[in-house]
């Protein structure tokens, strides 16, 4: 289970930091490993309105949405978003990141693709306003609720907060505490029991890349899915791509990972290695299954072995029930 936190306030120590710390803290409490993205530190260029994402669901622009942004937002299962009230909205620093996620809306309303966790993901908001004014929060209430549809995530509820201006405000409020743990655990409660399990490949940009897209698909709410590589390639094999696109699963985005690497965070209750050419894991009380698949080299091929993990996934999950 991964929380994704996104800070859109200017002020390094403020209360919106205070605020959305201690909520990553409740959620790590609870199992969840988590990130926090500084907004306000990266450099995220405004929408130029290039349209090139409604063409072919790219962004043109170089910059931190692109190689970090971009790929946590369809790596996370929970995104959490906090930030003061300008002007009855966000701050502008994260006002240019939600705009950013055009990409994400045209690959799904534009290209008809999905993203394999969108079914699950869920969007949170914390806020805090320095007036008590009735109508503070609903700008930017309407401006989070097609931010989460764009990237593929369920908003599913907020924190907000009036009359916090001074320093220290959020830290003593009264109920801050009862508040946040009330509200993760309600955030998190789908996905506690789901089974981790981790789907490895040589490279990890083909085999167990198909392989974690169809469980998240199947069973989301069941599986909480990692993939990784022995020997992880620097971008996903391109034939898969076009495969899983042939489907209407969208795969842009996503990142190969080692084994090393997701084994320094995660505890898997079952490996699943894709093919013989994978190195072993081996780790004492992880359970280790090989599935005999070979990585395609054309594109008849790869829909060949796609239909054939997706059955064999299927099949996984009808016996696990």
């Amino acid at each position: 289970m991964f929380v994704l936190g996104l800070q859109g306030s200017p002020r390094k120590k403020g209360n919106t930091r205070f605020l959305l710390s201690a909520f990553l803290e409740e959620s790590r409490r609870l199992g969840a490993n988590t990130q926090m993205i500084e907004v306000c530190q990266k450099k995220i260029d405004p929408c130029m309105e290039y349209v090139l994402c409604e063409k072919k669901g790219i962004c043109p622009i170089d910059d931190d949405m692109k190689h970090e942004i971009y790929p946590l937002l369809r790596k996370a299962d929970v995104i959490v978003t906090a930030t003061p009230i300008f002007f009855y909205n966000t701050t502008a620093q994260l006002k240019a990141l939600i705009d950013r996620s055009q990409t994400l809306w045209a690959r799904k309303y534009k290209l008809h693709l999905t993203d394999p966790n969108r079914k699950w993901r869920r969007g949170y908001t914390l806020a805090v306003g320095a007036t008590r004014g009735k109508n503070l929060f609903d700008g930017l209430h309407l401006t989070m609720k097609y931010f989460y549809d764009a990237v593929g995530a369920e908003y599913v509820g907020s924190l907000t907060y009036r009359e916090i201006e001074k320093p220290g405000d959020m830290e003593r409020h009264a109920t801050l505490r009862d508040d946040v743990q009330a509200a993760v655990a309600t955030l998190l409660e789908p996905f506690q029991g789901r089974k981790k399990i981790l789907f490895t490949c040589r490279e990890n940009a083909c085999l167990s890349q198909m392989a974690g897209a169809f469980a998240q698909i199947l069973a989301g709410d069941k599986l909480d899915v990692l993939t990784a590589g022995s020997q992880p390639a620097e971008k996903l094999n391109p034939l898969m791509v076009e495969a899983m696109q042939e489907k209407g699963i969208d795969m842009g985005f996503r990142q190969t990972a080692s084994i090393n690497a997701v084994l320094t965070t995660e505890k898997p209750g079952l490996i699943i290695s894709m093919g013989r050419d994978d190195t072993a894991v081996v780790l004492d009380g992880i359970p280790r299954e090989l599935w005999n698949f070979t990585a395609p080299e054309d594109l008849n091929a790869a829909r060949r072995v796609r239909d054939a993990i997706e059955a064999r996934v299927a099949e996984f999950i009808k016996g696990m029930a």
